[in-house]
């Protein structure tokens, strides 16, 4: 979908540091030492106990197409440095010229639920490329897995009541409002209003009419007289143009025109006012007038929480339109997802895990190969364990919670496990087919299945136990206190 949106390759779509870093490796002689690194976010976002993984999709396509072109390359030769001078070598250009991926990448699935500090991604190969690769994986991880994690609440405060994405005229640019409906669709919305995304992505598209149509007629009963002459098989009334009970009335009276020509009339739809009062009244209009199964859309500044406080007040909406508060992810703009290296191969091909110590404990990196292990019992998700790939999960079973390392788990039978991270790319080709977004949201319904209430809850989540292997813990805490002494 990419290259029918950008000019392909995008191997640009990059920071200029990833582009320092490499020629630094390329002139030290080290493009090809191999590393190991790790995409993943500290903590869930909304202030919730969870997020959705989505963006893989995308990131394949763009790793699939991945090179540097020759316009590329003149751009790059003109770029200089402080004394004015090229800021790249001739024959390092050469080289990302000829440059092909040869990474490994592992990841967890598209609807994968998941949890701060868990590797969503795990890239290993010559240093270089992993390098130049980390600022695109952030930008389409970061923003899909956020969307797709805001749709999912949405649509659980809906009770499973239909939710259409909105937001493309309030989304941040073009591939913002792609993006959005894209991971929107993952998380469980059921259509999107973006006519661009039901084309590339095959989501379903609404839609009908806006206040412009109404205020362009002379009354109100004429603008819907005329939108259900020219499209009777798509008609939703926008009612609070003006008074919004008389506008009910008034799409009833055109609703009975339709029945009368065969047709039906969709419903109504609600955009301003007190939505609790105006659906709970318009229910009333549209079942005394003999139409039960007329549905009552609303929209207007919706998110999780306007939804559960109208639930709450036994509002008379059945299928929700949520735009801004979802597109742009309006409570938390970003996800905060980062990308720090793990190990780095030796000469002699031994690995050395590598870690980053912060002051700040959960900036502190888990240092290793790192793969993420899901225990399950009868009750569903029992807790993860992330561990080292190079070594076996210590005999002793023992998960050290990373929210309190005083907290020792242990994993006892008769637990089922799987392992998150899956080869997506070996030798920097597809190492299977991708993904397709019907998957990835039923991959969601089942894990949510499996997930606790209580950690899925919008409003003090309880925790799920995301800890390390004992014997990864064990190594870690020697390495904080090596680099405290070195």
């Amino acid at each position: 979908m990419l290259s029918e949106l950008y000019r392909s390759p995008l191997a640009l779509l990059t920071d200029l540091y990833q582009l320092t870093m490499a020629y630094g490796y390329w002139k030290l002689g080290r493009a090809e030492q191999e590393a190991v690194f790790h995409l993943f976010f500290r903590k869930p976002p909304f202030a919730g106990g969870y997020a959705v993984t989505a963006g893989l999709g995308t990131v394949l396509e763009f790793l699939d197409a991945y090179r540097f072109e020759d316009t590329d390359i003149a751009y790059l030769e003109s770029l200089t440095g402080n004394d004015d001078r090229p800021l790249f070598d001739r024959e390092f250009l050469d080289h990302l010229k000829n440059l092909r991926l040869t990474v490994d990448i592992d990841a967890m699935p598209e609807g994968t639920v998941a949890f701060g500090q868990e590797p969503l991604l795990r890239v290993r190969g010559p240093i270089l490329q992993c390098q130049l690769l980390e600022t695109p994986l952030l930008n389409m991880i970061n923003f899909q897995t956020l969307i797709a994690t805001q749709a999912v609440r949405i649509c659980s405060a809906t009770g499973g009541e239909p939710v259409l994405e909105f937001g493309l005229r309030r989304a941040q640019g073009i591939d913002g409002g792609l993006a959005a409906s894209r991971a929107a669709y993952i998380g469980g919305c059921a259509a999107t209003s973006n006519v661009l995304a039901g084309k590339l992505y095959g989501i379903p598209v609404r839609g009908t009419h806006a206040h412009s149509w109404i205020m362009s007629f002379d009354s109100e009963v004429q603008a819907f007289e005329s939108y259900a002459q020219v499209m009777p098989n798509n008609c939703v009334f926008l009612v609070d143009t003006y008074d919004t009970l008389e506008g009910v009335q008034r799409a009833v009276a055109v609703g009975r025109q339709l029945r009368e020509r065969g047709h039906k009339m969709v419903g109504i739809r609600l955009d301003s006012g007190d939505l609790a009062h105006l659906s709970i009244e318009a229910r009333k209009i549209l079942d005394e007038a003999g139409f039960p199964d007329a549905v009552i859309v609303a929209s207007n500044d919706l998110d999780e929480r306007a939804i559960e406080s109208l639930k709450r007040q036994d509002a008379a909406i059945s299928v929700w339109g949520v735009g801004t508060r979802l597109a742009t992810a309006y409570s938390q703009p970003a996800l905060g997802g980062v990308y720090k290296m793990g190990a780095i191969r030796h000469s002699d091909g031994s690995w050395q895990p590598k870690i980053k110590v912060s002051e700040q404990g959960v900036k502190t990196t888990i240092p290793g190969t790192l793969q993420v292990r899901r225990f399950i019992d009868e009750r569903g998700y029992v807790g993860d364990m992330i561990f080292d790939d190079t070594h076996e999960p210590d005999a002793r079973g023992i998960v050290v919670d990373l929210k309190d390392t005083r907290h020792l788990e242990k994993i006892t039978s008769p637990a089922r496990f799987t392992d998150l991270l899956q080869p997506v790319l070996r030798g920097g080709g597809l190492a299977g087919p991708v993904t397709d977004l019907a998957t990835a949201r039923q991959r969601v319904c089942q894990q949510l299945q499996q997930l606790s209430p209580a950690v899925q809850r919008f409003n003090n989540p309880d925790s799920y136990l995301v800890g390390m292997d004992i014997g990864l813990h064990e190594r870690r805490e020697e390495m904080i206190q090596a680099a405290g002494q070195s």
